[in-house]
């Protein structure tokens, strides 16, 4: 393949790329988050739902009663459907 061969691919590449990306985002959309310090107002917030403990860093929740629930400085009381619906998944750990 010669130089400017490669040169007039390239742009037929990028542009199949950018459609993917284009068509890929519209699928995907997360649920925002409402982040709260305490367990009682994230309970006012969503009073149908169980509230939870979310830890930004490791991408889990925990629920309550998990050893780790409302401990650690990067996470955040908020409700269950709004995390599953933002894509953090449910912590194992403490579960009986």
């Amino acid at each position: 393949m010669s130089r400017g061969s490669f040169g007039k691919w390239s742009g037929v590449i990028a542009c199949a790329g950018a459609m993917l990306v284009v068509a890929g985002g519209a699928e995907v959309s997360a649920t925002p988050l409402t982040p709260f310090r305490y367990e009682a107002q994230a309970q006012r917030h969503c009073p149908r739902d169980k509230v939870v403990w979310l830890d930004f860093g490791k991408g889990v929740y925990y629920r309550k009663g998990q050893k780790r629930y409302g401990q650690g400085f990067d996470g955040s009381f908020v409700c269950q459907n709004e995390a599953r619906g933002s894509f953090y998944r449910r912590s194992l750990l403490g579960l009986r």
